[in-house]
C-alpha cells in the first residue's frame, strides 16, 4: 500500500532529477552535450532567481510590522511584493519546465508508449511552443521598451512606480523559455526514437 501514488501525486507533472544525474549512453554526443548545457544554465538561473524571495519576504515583513505595530502603512509595498513576484515568476518558468513542474493535464498523455509522448511532444513543441514564444517575445519586447522609452509610471496606487524595469523581465523570462525549449524537444526526440524519457 506505501508503494500506490497519492491521486494528487497523478495529476501533476514528474519531478526531474538534477542533469548532474546523467544522460542515457544511447543519445549522441552533440545532444547529450546541448543538452547538459541548457539544463545546468536553467538550473543555474533558477538558483540565481530564488533569491528574489529575501526581498520580497522582506518588504512584507516590513509592510505589516509598519502598518500594525507603528499604523505606519507604506504606498510601496504593495507595489514592490507585486512586481518581485512577477518578475520571479516569469524569470523562473524557464528553471520550471526544466524540472518538469509546469501544470499539465496528462489524464491521456501518462497512457500513451513513451515513444508516442515523445512524438506528440516533439509536434508540440514545433507547430505551437516556439511559434506561440516568438510572438510573445517579440510583443512582450515592444511592451517593455515602450514601458522604458515614455517612463510609464504605474497607476493604480499612490506610489506610481516605474514599470519599465518589471515590464524588461518578461522578455527575458520568455528567452529563458525558449532556451529551455531547445532541451525538452530535444529531450522529446530522444524519447520518440528511443522509447525511454533521458532523465
Amino acid at each position: 500500500m506505501a508503494d500506490t501514488p497519492e491521486l494528487a501525486d497523478e495529476m501533476i507533472a514528474g519531478r526531474r532529477a538534477d542533469v548532474s544525474v546523467g544522460l542515457p549512453d544511447d543519445m549522441p554526443p552533440w545532444m547529450h552535450r546541448t543538452i547538459v548545457v541548457i539544463d545546468t544554465f536553467s538550473q543555474w538561473i533558477g538558483h540565481l532567481v530564488s533569491w528574489l524571495t529575501l526581498p520580497l519576504m522582506l518588504a512584507m515583513v516590513y509592510e505589516v510590522t509598519a502598518r500594525y505595530a507603528f499604523t505606519a502603512p507604506t504606498i510601496w509595498a504593495y507595489d514592490l511584493s507585486r512586481m518581485i513576484y512577477g518578475a520571479f515568476f516569469v524569470l523562473g518558468a524557464g528553471y520550471a519546465l526544466s524540472k518538469g513542474v509546469h501544470i499539465r493535464s496528462d489524464f491521456l498523455y501518462r497512457k500513451w508508449s513513451v515513444k508516442t509522448q515523445g512524438r506528440v511532444d516533439t509536434v508540440c513543441y514545433l507547430v505551437f511552443y516556439f511559434p506561440a514564444m516568438l510572438v510573445f517575445m517579440w510583443v512582450a519586447s515592444k511592451w517593455a521598451w515602450t514601458a522604458i522609452e515614455r517612463g510609464e509610471r504605474g497607476m493604480d496606487t499612490a506610489w506610481m512606480p516605474l514599470l519599465g524595469p518589471v515590464r524588461a523581465c518578461l522578455p527575458f523570462g520568455i528567452a529563458f523559455l525558449l532556451i529551455q525549449g531547445v532541451s525538452e524537444l530535444l529531450k522529446s526526440i530522444h524519447a520518440a526514437r528511443a522509447g525511454r524519457w533521458p532523465q
